[in-house]
């Protein structure tokens, strides 16, 4: 269900990166969320990104998201570095693939990049309830890094930030804080890719963690896989459509007027997750857990396809 907010600040936090402040603009109450959630923001007619929410429940009347202008991107960013005060929005109620883990024990957050804005929630909600964490913040240079000096403030010694490490030394540095870690442990990443593939090589070493991740992009490898075509039956109304190579089920069915509703279109987000009742998905999402995408029962059907002629989906 989509609400219609307004943005009351926007404030640039580091070059490339504005956070914005979003109240109701029909004076309904938003909708609650817990750390590590994020929310679909409708950019223009045909683009709706996702931002997870920086803000905690202590602030339920407000939105707090940080967009990070990507020079190469599909355009949402650039259009919300554009926005300014008094714009109006509308963004999905919040849903929640990151959500910290209960019961808590110790947590470790790490973050790069823009990934430090679940992260961020999340030390929030740590620290007023007076739980254990220590917050690595790992950033090309102190000066592209968002919300340093909010962060130091907030939160003291426990911010570790760790700014112009090259790929060998943040493999050594993310080694050393993981091999440290203790029975009961969780450990959240959120940040580019290559740092995702680092800590969940480096947390398997580590039997004591319990691993969290949340992906902000998706595996540009994916491109480079077959896309060959194949049929998609929509078990509610019978019909039967073609996906030819190259295009998506998503991009397909609007074509037939079959609208499925979407937000990150890389596979990331989950708002287009769908039940698969016949067929075996290719999954190509990074949102769906190695045991997920074994029962083939469900598929993001934004980027995954299918790896025989058909699949039977419950549309």
């Amino acid at each position: 269900m989509s609400q219609k907010v307004r943005i009351v600040s926007v404030q640039a936090e580091a070059p490339d990166i504005k956070s914005f402040i979003l109240e109701s603009a029909d004076d309904k109450p938003l909708a609650g969320f817990e750390p590590g959630a994020h929310v679909d923001v409708k950019v223009d007619d045909g683009i709706t990104r996702s931002y997870s929410l920086i803000n905690t429940t202590e602030y339920p009347h407000q939105y707090h998201i940080a967009v990070k202008r990507e020079a190469d991107g599909r355009g949402g960013s650039a259009l919300m570095h554009t926005f300014g005060q008094g714009q109006h929005l509308e963004v999905s109620e919040p849903r929640n693939n990151f959500p910290l883990a209960d019961p808590r024990g110790r947590s470790i957050l790490v973050a790069g990049g823009i990934g430090i804005t679940p992260i961020y929630g999340m030390a929030k909600s740590l620290a007023r309830a007076g739980e254990p964490f220590e917050l690595h913040y790992l950033a090309r240079t102190e000066e592209v890094a968002a919300f340093v000096s909010a962060l130091n403030d907030e939160f003291g010694d426990r911010l570790r930030p760790a700014f112009g490490l090259d790929a060998s030394r943040v493999s050594d540095y993310l080694g050393d804080v993981l091999g440290a870690a203790k029975n009961g442990d969780h450990l959240y990443i959120c940040g580019p890719k290559p740092l995702m593939d680092l800590g969940r090589d480096l947390a398997a070493r580590n039997p004591a963690l319990t691993l969290h991740l949340e992906y902000f992009s998706a595996d540009t490898d994916l491109d480079a896989l077959p896309k060959g075509s194949f049929q998609v039956k929509l078990a509610r109304s019978g019909r039967t459509i073609t996906i030819p190579e190259g295009r998506s089920i998503v991009d397909v069915l609007a074509d037939h007027d079959i609208e499925v509703e979407t937000s990150c279109e890389q596979g990331i987000c989950g708002a287009c997750l769908t039940k698969v009742l016949e067929g075996t998905p290719d999954h190509r999402d990074m949102l769906l857990s190695d045991e997920e995408h074994a029962a083939n029962d469900q598929m993001t059907v934004c980027v995954s396809r299918s790896i025989g002629p058909l699949l039977v989906l419950d549309l």
